[in-house]
């Protein structure tokens, strides 16, 4: 069954996520740091996965999670290797390989990179699955340092040069993202006292807005560009959106459009940059101005629209990823709402 508070932040962050990705609102970062939430939802998932997994070491969960994950993205890898292949300047090597399991950043072309930025995020996703075993036995351990450790690794590589990207500051920047799933998942964030976690949480993230304010980055006050800051407020942010979960949320008017985004959350990830890009190169060819109020409503509407076309296209593939009956209209029979669906798979932003 279907927890629906968890399907309306995961729908928010994915609309979120496009919304920045066309306009880039540095502001969009602040109100709603959508990358560490559906972190910490992919680890909520993955807790739930691996208590039913029913093995000791977690292969079926790891196997189940990576094929949802993976087999989409093959389809986006297929035209992504194409593309590049006959726009030039992609290298054909052994590297090609990652377009078929990114465990690091598959090699793009000078021209298409821009086409695919959003992959980093696929790459980490399959890292924090494959870890996931041994993060939530040491967490289990030891909640508190266990979160603890990746802030102060992040801090180091902050300070020595390192932390400006790459696959290891992305890891240690949001593994306390994913380990606050699996407190959530665990109940461990709702024990806490209200006295305890507002004053800690203001703290926090009242740090991480004086370092983004303090140090502006090239885009402004983007939250992207200041992992440190990102870090303490999106965690912050979390710990406030997850102990405040109820028990039972009805979304009325709203399901069907809610559920329709978090069954093809995926699909619409992994596509979105893609059509942004193509719906500027289209209007540049056309001669048709973006900027402005009205021309960042027009990009707006045509990105949805287009992404609309490519979920109704491709969509289908999460449903065979899942092994569920491929639809054309992601809308599955009504389930009670109240507990956690493992068939619904987070991704970014």
């Amino acid at each position: 069954m279907r927890n629906r508070y968890v399907d309306l932040l995961r729908a928010v962050a994915i609309v979120r996520v496009v919304t920045y990705h066309t306009l880039g609102f540095a502001w969009l970062t602040v109100a709603f740091p959508a990358m560490g939430l559906m972190f910490a939802l992919g680890g909520s998932l993955m807790a739930a996965s691996l208590d039913r997994g029913g093995d000791g070491l977690g292969l079926k969960a790891i196997g189940r999670r990576m094929r949802r994950i993976v087999v989409p993205f093959w389809v986006l890898g297929a035209f992504a290797v194409v593309l590049m292949s006959l726009m030039g300047g992609l290298e054909h090597s052994w590297r090609l390989v990652l377009w078929f399991l990114p465990l690091d950043d598959p090699p793009t072309s000078e021209k298409g990179g821009v086409w695919f930025s959003q992959i980093w995020y696929v790459r980490s996703y399959l890292w924090f699955i494959i870890l996931s075993p041994l993060m939530l036995w040491l967490f289990r351990k030891a909640p508190v340092p266990t979160v603890l450790v990746p802030f102060g690794v992040l801090v180091a590589l902050w300070e020595t040069g390192h932390g400006t990207g790459g696959m290891v500051r992305d890891f240690f920047m949001y593994a306390p993202m994913w380990m606050l799933g699996f407190a959530h998942h665990d109940g461990t964030l709702q024990r806490i006292s209200r006295k305890v976690l507002w004053p800690a949480c203001l703290v926090m993230g009242g740090i991480g807005l004086a370092i983004l304010y303090s140090h502006p980055g090239p885009r402004g006050y983007d939250m992207n560009d200041a992992p440190i800051a990102d870090a303490l407020w999106s965690t912050a942010f979390l710990l406030v959106m997850l102990h405040a979960a109820p028990a039972a949320l009805s979304l009325g008017a709203a399901e069907p459009a809610v559920e329709a985004i978090n069954r093809r959350a995926l699909t619409i990830y992994l596509w979105h940059e893609a059509v942004i890009t193509a719906v500027r190169l289209a209007a540049v060819a056309a001669g048709v101005s973006l900027l402005g109020p009205y021309g960042g409503l027009l990009q707006l509407v045509l990105v949805f629209a287009l992404v609309t076309l490519v979920v109704l296209a491709l969509g289908w593939v999460e449903d065979l990823a899942a092994r569920r009956r491929p639809r054309l209209v992601p809308l599955p029979s009504r389930a009670p709402a109240g507990r956690l669906d493992d068939r619904a798979q987070p991704v970014p932003v």
